[in-house]
């Protein structure tokens, strides 16, 4: 709804954009809380001309350009072919408008280019922004960047990123944020364990529940750049886009390029707030009320290559009778896969290890009323394959060099629609003649000197297709762990693959970060062995059990060397976790700050809190034994609730003569406002072990 006729007042709820066309091209003035139905004044935005500088106040657009006085980076750069038009002076030729969304006709008529930038406040209070460019000129244009600015108050002072390693993906890092450009910059052609296309703003020292946030995530599975510019022209601003190598988009005559959609939101109160806004796009995305997420058994950290029918099935008995609902074969099942030097490519099932195919395996997990799933890394081959030597020059590469194996394995170029057309086949024809329900995708490497934009573009049309072509069959992205999340990745597949640790002191970080973006059912999470495969540590069941209850639940494990006790308690985590699930995977995700940095509280309730679940984890040692009193603060404050322990397993407490009361007595009531004010007493956990809780509201 135009306010006047210089600017547009979009609002959905608690959030508020206001757009100034003042400029040559549409700039954000304001993004944040509501701002009620009062007018809006184009001189509330505006700033006085300083001296020593241009004779104007250089206007931060949404896309910034250096003719209209903007000093910083730019977003737009490239050039036509020539090496001429490398400054395009883009004017909003037409726009159209509702109260939730608008869409912009920028020309620049000179060169002959074309902008359309879109803006739209989803219900779920994320704003997002896309754009594309287009070539109406005769010579190509080599378009190296197209990039969104997002302004954020000067009162944001800290920074939050995302990113870590193999096995130790999605840690926090906090940064300050004053006078400094701080950039988060990709360049390993897939979303990448190092860094993730997710940054918060917010105001000094900003929590889970307090502190005004601002983020902002870049839904693209390839390269992108989110530069946080804290210097140019007193205007803190986020300018986020995909990262394009020089000569690696080659617009030409009446093409067009579409930029990768970018993804905010903004809270008043921290960051769990912030997340659950993420949460809820997500959930709209999907068909959630309708899918299933069954609990899933990986057989890969159970037999790894040493795939044989009678060890299998009799995993899979063991599978049925603690619970589990989906069986996944692993790596290892098709021609020449002995182990990760050879295979990659030729998808057909190995017959000197399955000599009656797979169907025999597949008919015992149906008959013992599981579904099967099994694993592929349809993107890569590896020089020792039947397809690398029909067809190398399907590698990705470019140049003279050649190119470089990672993990034992190139990348197939997927911007050739014949290596498209021959995945989609192999692929759909392997889902054809088998009753599989699931695929796990894997991709196990970084490109190296490749261009991304078209390999991502490329495997979405793949994955796009087979999702059309085989509807039933679930789909999740894997890469290396979770180095392939993202909402650009997102329609094309049900489940993430979190990381490749799934040692719980490990993963309960790694998931928090991970869940700052995307709620707990689509990420899934395992079960693993008393010893860690990645890291060797002993962890007790009932410690991984919580850990893993918070996502779509699955086991990692060879149940064939656990104790029938062990076997008994693990059937009855599933049988809990089964009962919970409706909670667990629709529920509102939150977290709770502690006085104590090696205690994480996080949990999930229904929208009408009837019933809530809260986790309190004690990583390590701190100051004292004793656990400051968890505070609950999002709970209706006038309500009760009756509050009772939940044990899976036998709990691990450190030495102590009682408990506390409430515990002994299995329930206390407090009222909302006591919750928050008081909090809930703990036990004293020993360090690598947690405390579940759950919460019911008492019916008036």
């Amino acid at each position: 709804m135009a306010t006047n006729d210089q600017l547009l007042h979009l609002h959905h709820d608690d959030l508020s954009v206001v757009i100034s066309t003042q400029g040559n091209v549409p700039a954000i003035v304001y993004w944040g809380n509501a701002l009620g139905a009062s007018s809006l004044q184009s001189n509330m935005f505006t700033r006085a001309v300083l001296g020593g500088g241009i004779d104007l106040d250089p206007p931060l657009g949404i896309i910034p350009q250096h003719h209209d006085g903007w000093l910083g980076t730019s977003g737009i750069e490239g050039c036509f072919q020539d090496g001429s038009g490398s400054f395009p002076h883009f004017i909003i030729s037409s726009s159209t408008h509702t109260t939730t969304s608008a869409t912009f006709i920028l020309c620049d008529d000179h060169l002959d280019l074309e902008l359309e930038l879109n803006l739209k406040i989803h219900p779920s209070g994320v704003l997002a922004l896309d754009g594309s460019f287009t070539n109406r000129g005769s010579l190509p244009y080599l378009l190296h960047g197209l990039r969104f600015a997002l302004p954020v108050p000067s009162r944001a002072e800290e920074l939050l990123t995302l990113g870590g390693r193999w096995g130790m993906e999605f840690g926090e890092q906090r940064i300050p944020w004053m006078q400094s450009t701080i950039s988060v910059s990709n360049s390993r052609g897939r979303t990448s364990h190092e860094k993730w296309p997710v940054v918060f703003a917010g105001t000094a020292q900003f929590g889970e529940q307090h502190g005004e946030v601002w983020g902002c995530h870049v839904g693209w599975s390839g390269n992108f750049d989110i530069t946080l510019d804290g210097v140019t022209e007193h205007r803190k601003h986020m300018l986020v886009g995909e990262k394009v190598g020089a000569g690696e988009l080659v617009i030409h005559s009446k093409e067009t390029y579409s930029a990768p959609t970018v993804y905010a939101v903004h809270s008043p109160n921290g960051l769990s707030t912030a997340s659950q806004h993420f949460h809820q796009f997500v959930r709209s995305r999907l068909r959630h009320e309708d899918t299933w997420r069954p609990v899933t058994l990986n057989t890969w950290e159970a037999v790894y290559f040493e795939h044989n029918f009678e060890t299998l099935t009799k995993l899979a008995d063991v599978a049925a009778h603690v619970g589990v609902e989906r069986f996944v074969l692993d790596d290892g099942w098709f021609s020449g896969r002995r182990n990760d030097t050879a295979g990659l490519g030729d998808w057909t099932v190995d017959s000197s290890v399955w000599p009656d195919g797979l169907h025999p395996l597949i008919n015992h997990v149906k008959s013992l009323g599981m579904e099967f799933g099994i694993w592929c890394e349809p993107e890569m081959v590896n020089p020792d394959s039947d397809l690398f030597r029909k067809h190398p020059d399907w590698v990705l590469h470019h140049g003279v060099n050649p190119p470089i194996t990672g993990r034992n394995q190139f990348v197939l170029d997927l911007s050739r629609s014949e290596v498209r057309e021959f995945l989609f086949t192999s692929i759909s024809q392997l889902l054809d003649t088998h009753d599989i329900s699931y695929v796990k995708w894997d991709h196990n490497r970084d490109l190296v000197a490749s261009p991304a934009h078209e390999q991502t573009r490329g495997i979405y049309e793949l994955l796009g297709r087979l999702k059309q072509t085989h509807p039933q069959v679930q789909f999740e992205s894997c890469a290396s762990g979770g180095g392939r999340i993202d909402f650009g990745i997102l329609p094309f597949v049900d489940r993430f693959w979190t990381s490749d640790s799934i040692d719980p002191l490990d993963r309960i970080l790694i998931q928090r970060g991970a869940q700052r973006l995307m709620p707990p059912e689509v990420l899934g999470s395992h079960i693993g062995s008393p010893t860690s495969h990645i890291t060797r540590r002993n962890h007790s069941l009932a410690f991984r059990a919580t850990t893993a209850f918070f996502g779509w639940l699955g086991v990692e494990w060879n149940l064939l060397n656990a104790s029938p006790h062990d076997q008994a308690r693990l059937a009855s985590v599933v049988a809990q976790y089964k009962e919970l699930r409706p909670l667990l995977h629709t529920g509102k995700t939150f977290r709770e700050d502690h006085s104590d940095s090696n205690i994480l509280v996080h949990g999930v309730s229904t929208h009408d809190q009837s019933r809530s679940l809260v986790s309190v984890t004690r990583l390590a040692n701190g100051p004292s034994s004793h656990i400051d009193p968890v505070q609950i603060h999002h709970l209706e404050e006038d309500a009760s609730f009756t509050i009772n322990p939940l044990h899976l397993g036998t709990p691990t407490y450190a030495p102590h003569r009682k408990l506390p009361q409430w515990i002994e007595d299995d329930s206390i009531t407090m009222t909302g406002r006591q919750l928050k004010e008081i909090g809930v007493t703990c036990p004293p956990l020993l360090p690598a072990s947690s405390f579940l809780f759950q919460i019911h509201k008492v019916k008036k």
